[in-house]
């Protein structure tokens, strides 16, 4: 489920989609690379969520899954 690129760039899924990434990168860092804002998000890796107080030690490998969900409001 990885590919990998030459250098320090590598690739992930992330919703399903190829993502690249720099080696070391936690999961705040892929966020903030995707332009996505920390707030109102949930993060499964692997099909488990990652609390939020762990996305800055959590890094990120070719290897994992990453679903990136968004919180909506609604009735």
């Amino acid at each position: 489920m990885s590919r990998q690129t030459n250098g320090a760039i590598r690739e992930v899924q992330v919703n399903g989609e190829w993502r690249e990434f720099t080696e070391g990168s936690s999961l705040t860092d892929l966020l903030s690379s995707l332009g996505l804002p920390e707030k109102g998000l949930a993060i499964a890796v692997n099909g488990d969520v990652v609390p939020k107080a762990d996305w800055p030690e959590t890094l990120v490998h070719p290897t994992s899954r990453i679903e990136i969900v968004t919180a909506v409001q609604g009735g």
